[in-house]
């Protein structure tokens, strides 16, 4: 694993940047991901039993959000544990955690404790409704945080019930991504003055950023609250999904007037025969008019008939989307033991983003990564014998299992 730390430091434009990150779900294991990606070299705090994931996947080594760090167990709650972690704070530029308010100053760990061994540390928080307010205390997951923001209730077909989006919007964008901003933000301010703070990030609060321009048109009377009957909520007829003669689909986003007539000649429609294109009273008569069209030819048979005009892709399935031609040259994704993931993003011409390998199995890496980190021999020994810390096997099958309980 030393390897990893080396080749980071030549390729990475976050190279030399430490993070300690405590092991939680979500948009926390997200926003390491992005630092981690970019070349920082970010340790994982994972408990030393009974960690666990949450979703469909069950097995450490394969988490895609986990790739590009190093693990080491810790017990928390074990009267060194947050010896375990202050040590490490006092080489780091940031730590990240995603417990409840309150939780890290109860294990010894909160801000203060933090500040007071590297006043430049930068703590990143993690929450659904943020450190303070009448819901800071509330549980919750992505479609609670997106649906106090008001972003779900923009979501949806007209009719139909607001449609979660994914976790994309809470989780991610609002919670990890704008997590991973801030903390670079605030890193680059500590380096500065001196002084480091506290990065407040809240999903709920972030997601309603993500919808600020809707929150704008709502405001100005430019954005009807009824789902599905926008330009980009499915109401339009020129910005939708059609299904092909094949059963797949055919995604069209052609606002502008010329892209409309583009997509109206590809599609063999007389302009003649139809309303204005912005007269939203005939919208879903014309929306008829444009899936009994599209349903004439296959998906690919459209996208060969438009070859890069009209605004005509593909709604391509995952694993097509692995193998298509434009992402392949492109190296969105990349295969790392077996599991294809999106490389890392943006891209950058000298300091090359990289996935080192494959996940870690939580305590993989503790005796490795705290010694990396400069801490003594004698020391990790000592704790390591009182049971603050674990070395975990993760070639033991049951140490690469997650439980699924949060």
């Amino acid at each position: 694993m030393a390897s990893m730390t080396a080749d980071r430091a030549l390729t990475g434009p976050l190279a030399g940047l430490r993070v300690v990150e405590i092991g939680s779900i979500g948009p926390g294991p997200f926003c390491a991901m992005l630092l981690a990606d970019l070349g920082a070299d970010v340790v994982r705090v994972d408990r030393t039993s009974g960690a666990a994931l949450v979703g469909p996947n069950a097995d450490f080594r394969t988490e895609v959000m986990h790739r590009g760090r190093r693990s080491v167990a810790v017990d928390l709650k074990h009267p060194q544990g947050a010896d375990v972690v202050l040590d490490l704070v006092s080489g780091a530029d940031a730590l990240i955690e995603g417990f409840r308010p309150g939780v890290t100053e109860r294990l010894g760990i909160g801000p203060d404790d933090c500040a007071a061994v590297n006043p430049r540390l930068v703590y990143g928080r993690m929450t659904g409704y943020g450190q303070d307010g009448p819901l800071a205390q509330a549980v919750g997951h992505d479609i609670n945080y997106v649906a106090q923001s008001g972003l779900l209730a923009l979501v949806g077909r007209n009719g139909q019930p607001p449609t979660p989006p994914l976790s994309l919007a809470g989780d991610f964008g609002g919670g990890g991504m704008l997590l991973a901003l801030g903390v670079l933000a605030a890193v680059w301010e500590a380096r500065r003055t001196g002084r480091g703070q506290v990065v407040d990030a809240a999903m709920a609060d972030g997601s309603a950023l993500l919808a600020a321009a809707f929150h704008g048109f709502v405001s100005n009377g430019t954005w009807s609250t009824e789902r599905g009957t926008n330009i980009v909520d499915s109401g339009a007829p020129f910005y939708d999904a059609y299904q092909t003669a094949d059963g797949r689909w055919l995604a069209v986003g052609a606002m502008e007037a010329h892209f409309y007539a583009d997509l109206l000649d590809v599609l063999g429609i007389d302009p003649a025969t139809l309303p204005d294109q912005n007269d939203r009273s005939q919208w879903p008569q014309m929306k008829k008019v444009f899936a009994d069209a599209v349903r004439t030819r296959t998906r690919d048979e459209w996208v060969a008939r438009s070859a890069g005009r009209a605004c005509i892709s593909p709604v391509l399935e995952v694993r097509e989307a692995w193998s298509d031609p434009h992402n392949v040259e492109r190296g969105t994704f990349v295969d790392v033991a077996g599991i294809t993931q999106p490389a890392p993003q943006p891209r950058f011409s000298r300091t090359a983003a990289v996935v080192d390998g494959p996940p870690p199995a939580p305590g993989e890496h503790t005796r490795a990564a705290l010694a990396a980190w400069g801490i003594a021999p004698d020391r990790i020994d000592e704790w390591e014998t009182a049971g603050a810390i674990a070395q975990i096997d993760p070639d033991v099958p049951e140490n690469q299992k997650g439980s699924q309980a949060r």
